[in-house]
């Protein structure tokens, strides 16, 4: 039997053990990364999703719960927002900042795993995940299962990190990402900082924007969209789910664990 104690951790397990290190940081660590552009490119998203009142919406990966709480404003006290990751120490910041912007009415935030969504089939009017695709250990079945879990019309929406196109702006952009951005991130965060060692190099093998495009259109989504932000080093997409068209997969039941608010 080989000894556990020198096999390497899954991918799973290595994200998961990075996020539980990096939670109360994070947020600083988005503005690093972004220069805190992630706000704009969020509040354009907002706008090009157009949430309504009363709207049911999953908010997969949450994370310490930003565009959870932007989804639960829009949505209002009569709608229902669901914050789901697989990381408690995430989550209990997210929880911090639900209960601080007054949307715990409307929000629950949810322990699970985006890969295998605890949810019916057509449960969702939006779901979305935002930084955390290029993360999991199969994109594409992330969002075949988002597809499976929103209603017919419904929306699917990502927005994530990207590879800039134009090549001068991508070599300084990559030089910052992998060289500077760690470094910066291990003054701020001390034992942490290994973590974004990592992050850096989750980029490297995940598809650009129009790649990730015709993987939207692969999993069944259609009139599938996408901006790219600050010179290509984000996108957002965005596609929708046809009417009348079944998801793959038979519905699963809830069995995801709620965070008490």
């Amino acid at each position: 039997m080989p000894n556990q104690s020198n096999q390497q951790p899954s991918k799973v397990e290595l994200v998961q053990s990075i996020f539980s290190r990096i939670a109360r940081y994070y947020d600083r660590m988005n503005d690093l990364i972004s220069f805190q552009r992630h706000k704009a490119w969020r509040a354009f998203t907002m706008k090009q999703m157009a949430v309504f009142p009363g709207a049911q919406v999953l908010d997969v990966a949450a994370g310490t719960g930003d565009w959870t709480v932007a989804l639960a404003k829009a949505a209002g006290a009569e709608g229902r927002v669901v914050g789901l990751d697989f990381c408690r120490e995430m989550l209990d910041v997210a929880k911090e900042k639900v209960s601080r912007e007054g949307v715990g009415r409307q929000t629950s935030l949810v322990l699970g795993d985006a890969m295998e969504l605890p949810y019916s089939e057509n449960t969702f009017d939006f779901a979305t995940i935002g930084f955390a695709l290029r993360n999991v250990k199969d994109y594409r079945q992330v969002l075949r299962e988002m597809t499976r879990v929103v209603k017919p019309g419904g929306l699917v929406v990502s927005l994530e990190l990207s590879k800039p196109t134009w090549e001068p702006f991508r070599t300084v952009y990559y030089f910052y990402f992998y060289k500077v951005m760690p470094f910066v991130a291990r003054l701020l965060v001390g034992e942490g900082a290994p973590a974004y060692q990592y992050l850096p190099n989750s980029l490297t093998h995940f598809p650009g924007a129009e790649e990730l495009a015709q993987v939207f259109r692969e999993v069944g989504l259609e009139d599938v969209r996408f901006w790219r932000f600050s010179g290509g080093v984000a996108a957002l997409h965005i596609g929708r789910k046809p009417k009348g068209v079944e998801s793959e997969g038979d519905a699963v039941p809830s069995r995801a664990a709620d965070v008490e608010k």
